[in-house]
């Protein structure tokens, strides 16, 4: 079993930055990705940006460039800036082992907001 414990979310103007965190507690072994994903209201969950238990990370098109990914042990944060209102969603960090055929363990979430 793994916890994930999610911090950082909050309310910040469009262009203003934001420092999610989160830490895996558990079992922790071999090679892992951890990742955070965000869905809005009515749509559907995407993925923001990975980073593996080796770091190497990947962005989606959306954030490079503004959204950076790292990794201290089982700890990752997503430093986020030149924040813009469509960036507005839950904010969910995610882990798995990809040798493992499972669905992996989700945070509760974090709520960003950035208005406009």
């Amino acid at each position: 079993q793994v916890q994930l414990v999610e911090s950082g979310g909050g309310l910040v103007p469009a262009g203003g930055s934001l420092k999610l965190s989160c830490t895996a507690a558990g079992t922790i072994f071999s090679f892992n990705v951890m990742a955070w994903y965000r869905q809005a209201p009515g749509k559907q969950r995407d993925l923001v940006a990975s980073i593996s238990s080796v770091g190497s990370a990947d962005y989606a098109d959306s954030v490079k460039g503004r959204f950076t990914i790292s990794r201290d042990k089982n700890t990752i944060s997503l430093q986020m800036n030149s924040l813009k209102p469509e960036d507005t969603a839950l904010y969910q960090c995610h882990f798995r082992w990809p040798a493992v055929k499972d669905d992996g363990y989700w945070g509760r979430g974090t709520q960003v907001t950035v208005s406009s």
